[in-house]
């Protein structure tokens, strides 16, 4: 029997000892193991209106859901509206740095302060209806002919704020404004490791939005498991992969896979972290809704927002080191767009929607997950623990 993977005593720079120990448990893939642990759901989990409602009420506004990159708003003195979950939602960056949410509505009438999705610039927001303006911390600044409110007092009409972190390259939101979201065990682990990819100092180099008719679940699913990709992407990426289980990693709800690439041997791990991506791919759930996958010379991010139980909001972020500075770059980059486009949305995401139509019916009323998909089950047991037992 071959050795793991373990050529250091302790994690080389740039990792966690977390991810390093993951690494270390990799083998040889002519040693893996047949897994053979089962599970089932039945296909009401996807199709039901009474169980997305039960999820979006006891999950989605329970717990802090990522909003937007952080690299997204890197500036100081920047605001940008999100609509994705179905809460207008207003996300600055004050003057010190510091990231706010709010909802999307001036205390006057109720219009939406910030129009779109692209960030814009500027040390007070205005809203386009009566120019009543807010700070960037969503303080009332101005009312306009004021003395025709008598009676209001504008230190009692900030914009309602969310609560609002920032971690792990991530702005995190709560969505419910009148409580705040129960604390995820693991986040700290999950932001440490994904800081330890400089996660939060990255660049977007694109950003992309797709709308599914597909059930959010069945569009978080395949990155849970290594089954399909040389089935589904048998003509595209398949041949970059091995079929033999991955190692798996949880952190609270949220989870790691670490898997070597089909070339993979032990002996490949070295110190380099440089080139610690061309041998092994990282793929994180970021509970309940958030997948991010490592590659070579870039980091996916997927933000999933569910709006029905047939369909789902995509923010899709590719993440480089800085901004292409040399036509080569800028070529790569570009190629690896349009493959990560051409992968995710053509074969990923069509994967989800078929699911969806083939199984709308309920004629089908159970699906199965193998040992290669073994995480599938334990992450619809996740989402169940937020359920009250009748709507499991």
């Amino acid at each position: 029997m071959g050795e793991p993977a373990r050529v250091m005593t302790s994690a080389p720079g740039g990792l966690t000892a977390s991810q390093w120990d993951a690494i270390c448990a990799l083998r040889p893939h002519e040693e893996a193991p047949t897994p053979t642990e089962e599970a089932t759901r039945p296909t009401s989990v996807y199709l039901s209106d009474a169980r997305f409602s039960a999820e979006i009420a006891s999950l989605f506004r329970k717990v802090p859901v990522v909003a937007l990159m952080s690299r997204f708003l890197p500036d100081p003195g920047t605001a940008v509206g999100q609509d994705g979950y179905g809460v207008p939602m207003l996300i600055t960056r004050d003057k010190q740095g510091v990231a706010h949410a709010f909802i999307n509505a001036c205390r006057h009438r109720g219009s939406k302060v910030i129009e779109g999705c692209e960030p814009v610039k500027g040390a007070r927001m205005i809203c386009p209806y009566h120019a009543w303006a807010y700070g960037l911390d969503g303080k009332l600044l101005t009312i306009p002919r004021q003395e025709t409110f008598p009676s209001l007092h504008k230190e009692q009409l900030g914009l309602v704020p969310l609560t609002t972190s920032e971690s792990g390259g991530f702005i995190w939101v709560g969505l419910d404004p009148k409580c705040a979201p129960i604390a995820q065990p693991g986040t700290a682990a999950l932001c440490a490791d994904l800081e330890a990819f400089g996660l939060h100092r990255m660049h977007v180099y694109g950003r992309r939005s797709y709308d599914l008719a597909a059930n959010w679940k069945f569009v978080i699913e395949p990155f849970l498991e290594g089954y399909h990709v040389q089935r589904l992407h048998a003509k595209s990426i398949g041949s970059m992969f091995a079929d033999v289980p991955n190692v798996y990693t949880w952190m609270g709800h949220h989870l790691r896979q670490t898997s070597g690439k089909a070339h993979f041997k032990p002996e490949l791990i070295d110190g380099n972290v440089d080139s610690l991506h061309k041998h092994i791919t990282h793929a994180y759930l970021a509970f309940p809704n958030t997948i991010v996958v490592t590659s070579p010379y870039y980091i996916s991010v997927m933000v999933l927002m569910p709006r029905a139980k047939d369909r789902t909001l995509i923010d899709y972020y590719m993440m480089v080191k800085g901004p292409p500075d040399n036509p080569k770059a800028e070529e790569l980059y570009a190629r690896s767009y349009k493959l990560i486009h051409d992968v995710f949305g053509g074969e990923d995401f069509r994967a989800a929607c078929l699911q969806q139509q083939a199984l709308h019916t309920g004629a089908v009323e159970e699906v199965h997950f193998g040992g290669l998909e073994n995480m599938v089950g334990p992450f619809h047991t996740a989402v169940e623990s937020f359920l009250e037992p009748a709507a499991r």
